[in-house]
């Protein structure tokens, strides 16, 4: 009896060790909490690297160099370097690459999205939920040396937005969402009016009116050889924004795959009807559709209210040669609508995450460059350069964006009408957006939704028959193209991946097992050692 019992009080260390260890486990990739100084040393000398997104607009980059300048007056005793890029995704792929090696940047511009992947690497990411509370160096805070929005002066929808499995780890930087561009001449040649929201119905009704040609081939209504009515430029918008219209599964907080769904088979059976007859198609396919919309062979061009300065017959930003550019009126619409009662259309924009490094004063610099780029003189300036609003209800009302809204029409540059028309329709449906659930993975599966959409197209302008069976394969070999099944959800931290188990987890449940098997091995020994005793007897 008293080797049954020392047993089982063996057993009971084992698993009691294996429950610490694995709480550990669960933990390993949650950022530490960053505790801010008490005093910003302003004797010792920080250089702090800024890596951000341009286009190559040269505005933008004035904008950022100005930014710089500004604040390493307020603070010379930090030096900023900034490093541009033209694409989001090279900024993801070196961040990564350098989180390998220790050599992260100080502050990025990025997308929720990817600070997820950033944060599988242990303490990576800075969680900013104290340093906004921080008195003296927080949002609004009472030593800094600028006029910083409070917590409560940014919009809270974009706030909300840079959220990760409960805690903040961005603050938002510019946000847009999506639009129809309308060519509202020639849909009204059509016989159409512009609706205030457009539903899908509408918009594949005109686009397949809109395909009919003449005895020599050419459109009617436009009398050209080219006309392509709806041209959508990011396709795992239109996926996940349809889903989402509909209430229809896409993923789970925690990262579960919900996207291969009966509704998703309705969308995708409703793409390829009007792709085959040629009323629709895709920036990956066909080109740009701000190009198709300018020259007259595209009535509803579809795409981010930050390209708006792209878009229509006075376009400051043009891509194809002047003669070719036909007059008619541009009109900005939200996405189209399965309920036009309930719109919902996708937030987008980037945001601005801090990386953790040894020294808490250089972390507390990068921050105090972060928070600079919410200032009026930035967001108003940023927001200027295309359809992006600020991120702060401060710059939002401050007179000198209201003056920017009010000249709208002034001019075909700063003030062109197109892009302040976009600017001015994601403010009046701010509370109409959406975002998508970040996780480990996401990524891909945004990828994947857009993927759906294109493969379905390029198959029926390849004369395919898309039905159930292809579908099913089309399921089968996007999860594969894009590791769909190797997504492993996380249940009870939404949107943190914990990574794969430390070894000295694994080693212990070996020896947990191997304990197990002692113990049961000796129980039975015992056990017959007593029957045949009693045998004996």
């Amino acid at each position: 009896m008293k080797i049954r019992k020392r047993s089982a009080s063996i057993l009971l260390s084992v698993l009691l060790a294996a429950s610490l260890l694995c709480g550990c486990h669960g933990s390993k990739n949650a950022s530490a909490a960053f505790a801010p100084p008490e005093e910003f040393d302003t004797s010792v000398r920080h250089e702090i690297t800024f890596w951000a997104k341009n286009d190559t607009n040269k505005t933008q980059v004035r904008i950022y160099e100005n930014a710089v300048a500004e604040f390493e007056k307020l603070y010379p005793n930090i030096k900023v370097n900034i490093r541009l890029y033209t694409d989001y995704g090279k900024i993801y792929n070196d961040v990564i690459t350098n989180i390998s090696t220790g050599t992260t940047p100080n502050v990025c511009v990025t997308y929720p999205d990817h600070i997820a992947t950033y944060m599988t690497g242990e303490n990576v990411v800075v969680p900013l939920d104290d340093l906004f509370e921080d008195e003296k160096y927080g949002l609004g805070g009472s030593e800094l040396l600028y006029d910083s929005p409070a917590k409560d002066e940014i919009v809270p929808e974009f706030l909300e937005e840079c959220r990760i499995g409960g805690y903040t780890y961005a603050i938002p930087f510019m946000r847009s969402t999506e639009a129809v561009y309308i060519n509202k001449t020639l849909v009204e040649k059509l016989g159409y009016e512009v609706p205030d929201i457009l539903t899908w119905d509408y918009v594949f009704e005109v686009s397949e009116a809109a395909t009919e040609k003449d005895a020599d081939g050419n459109y009617k209504l436009n009398g050209q050889k080219v006309m392509i009515p709806m041209i959508y430029k990011s396709t795992d918008n239109m996926m996940i924004s349809m889903l989402k219209q509909k209430n229809a599964g896409y993923s789970t907080d925690a990262g579960e795959v919900e996207i291969f769904n009966d509704t998703t088979r309705e969308i995708l059976l409703q793409i390829a009807e009007h792709a085959k007859t040629g009323a629709f198609s895709t920036f990956k396919i066909s080109s740009y559709p701000g190009n198709f919309l300018n020259a007259g062979q595209c009535l509803f061009a579809i795409d981010s209210t930050a390209g708006a300065t792209w878009m229509g017959t006075h376009a400051p930003n043009c891509d194809i040669a002047k003669d070719k550019i036909a007059d008619f009126e541009t009109v900005v619409r939200p996405i189209p609508q399965y309920d036009p009662q309930d719109p919902k259309m996708i937030s987008q924009g980037p945001s601005v995450c801090i990386f953790n490094k040894d020294d808490p004063q250089e972390v507390l610099a990068s921050w105090l460059f972060a928070q600079y780029l919410l200032t009026n003189d930035v967001q108003n300036a940023y927001a200027g350069t295309e359809g992006y609003v600020p991120v702060t209800i401060k710059a939002q009302e401050s007179d000198q964006y209201q003056e920017y809204l009010a000249q709208a029409g002034s001019d075909d540059l700063t003030h062109y009408s197109v892009k302040i028309d976009a600017a001015k329709m994601l403010m009046a449906n701010t509370e109409h957006t959406f975002v998508t659930p970040v996780f480990n993975g996401s990524t891909s599966l945004r990828d994947a939704a857009g993927e759906l959409i294109e493969d379905v197209t390029k198959a029926v302008r390849r004369k395919k028959t898309v039905d159930d069976a292809y579908l099913d394969d089309l399921f089968e070999r996007v999860t594969s193209l894009y590791r769909l099944d190797q997504i492993t959800p996380q249940a009870g931290t939404p949107g943190t991946d914990l990574g794969p188990m430390p070894a000295e987890s694994k080693a212990l449940l070996v020896t947990l097992a191997v304990a197990w098997v002692c113990i049961i091995a000796y129980i039975i020994w015992d056990k017959n050692r007593s029957a045949g005793a009693g045998n004996q007897v």
